[in-house]
């Protein structure tokens, strides 16, 4: 039996025949006709899109491993409620855990694991986090009383989370779908005319220090809202930037985070070459991209954050303060007693308001 060939429209998708009257291939959803070489040529685009290429360069120097004297000084700390694991110096007594606020107990010697190649330190200490958090929580007249008490905000705690850095040189290759219209009338109608492009752009972009969070128990939207962070006051990770906080172990590896820093340098890159296409059409979208990478790398490193972990109704709530710059981001709970109190004090005014506008009216 012969293989029947079949196109799509460029335009609607729909299925395109050959028209005997034009000699051309039509389509007989929205009308396009399209000459067999045009069409064939767009064919072969389809099938000649080349596949990513964006392998990471892991080092594995034994340099980057804990030395026996650095893991000495150090102790490992777990939680029992919900299994998250932190290292502190060897002088840090009973905790609590910064993720769920449960005790932790110190669970024996650190050992193995990835040294951190950098280390951002603490610009800011305890008491402008607490200064930081209780503007967070200024004007909020439906938030539990818990969560304003000083006792309460005395529980933030500093710690280092681990993040993986990704830097390369991407090169993309970028088929766009673009449009250019045009609109004119007569006395009876409104006309539209619309051309179909297809646009192939490339670039390269080189992308430095893309921060991934290498912690599974600190939320990545979470993480990535309080960025940026300023690298150029990083430094070559020592033991002692770690007295008196606590650091987060990596859980997530490198490998795992390979897919996110992906997507950010595909969005990235996608979106600038775009701003280059939609200066000549109307509209521009992204059918396919092919990327590569060249001299990428990883490092490994500690962010500071102070972090603040509450409990309300069941709920867990989790804040988090940028060590370096102050920026602070968390989700906040409403106390349905003060939402009803406070409704019944201004819903009844404003309905009051609303009646005395409406019999106004009605007078006039």
């Amino acid at each position: 039996m012969a293989e029947q060939l079949q196109y799509k429209c460029p335009c609607c998708g729909g299925a395109i025949e050959f028209h005997a009257g034009s000699q051309n291939l039509k389509c007989p959803y929205c009308d396009t006709e399209f000459e067999p070489e045009t069409l064939q040529n767009y064919d072969a685009q389809l099938h000649d899109t080349a596949e990513d290429q964006t392998d990471w360069e892991t080092n594995d120097d034994p340099q980057n491993q804990w030395t026996e004297e650095e893991a000495e000084g150090m102790r490992v700390y777990g939680c029992k409620s919900c299994g998250g694991e932190i290292t502190a110096d060897a002088t840090t007594g009973a905790t609590h855990c910064p993720w769920c606020g449960s005790p932790v107990v110190m669970t024996g010697h650190f050992s193995g694991g990835r040294k951190p190649d950098l280390v951002i330190p603490f610009q800011l200490d305890k008491q402008a986090a607490k200064e930081g958090l209780k503007k967070h929580l200024t004007g909020k007249k439906l938030l539990p009383k818990v969560f304003s008490d000083e006792n309460h905000i005395d529980e933030i705690r500093g710690i280092y989370v681990p993040v993986w850095l990704f830097d390369t040189e991407a090169n993309g290759q970028i088929r766009f779908k673009c449009t250019r219209s045009r609109v004119w009338q007569d006395r009876n109608y409104i006309y539209t005319e619309t051309k179909y492009y297809s646009v192939q752009r490339s670039g390269t972009m080189a992308f430095g220090d893309i921060p991934v969070d290498g912690s599974e128990k600190m939320a990545d939207d979470l993480m990535e809202s309080i960025e940026p962070y300023d690298l150029s006051q990083a430094v070559d990770f020592r033991t002692a930037y770690l007295s008196g906080y606590l650091a987060d172990t990596y859980d997530v590896t490198a490998e795992d985070c390979m897919p996110r820093a992906n997507q950010r340098v595909k969005e990235t890159l996608e979106q600038q070459i775009a701003d280059t296409v939609r200066r000549d059409y109307d509209t521009a979208a992204a059918e396919s991209t092919s990327v590569r990478y060249h001299g990428s790398r990883i490092r490994y490193a500690l962010y500071p954050v102070w972090v603040l972990n509450t409990s309300w109704q069941g709920q867990n709530y989790l804040f988090a303060m940028n060590g370096q710059t102050g920026k602070f981001v968390g989700n906040l709970p409403m106390d349905k007693k003060a939402w009803w109190k406070w409704w019944s004090i201004y819903g009844t005014v404003a309905s009051a308001a609303v009646f005395a506008l409406a019999w106004l009216f009605a007078s006039l």
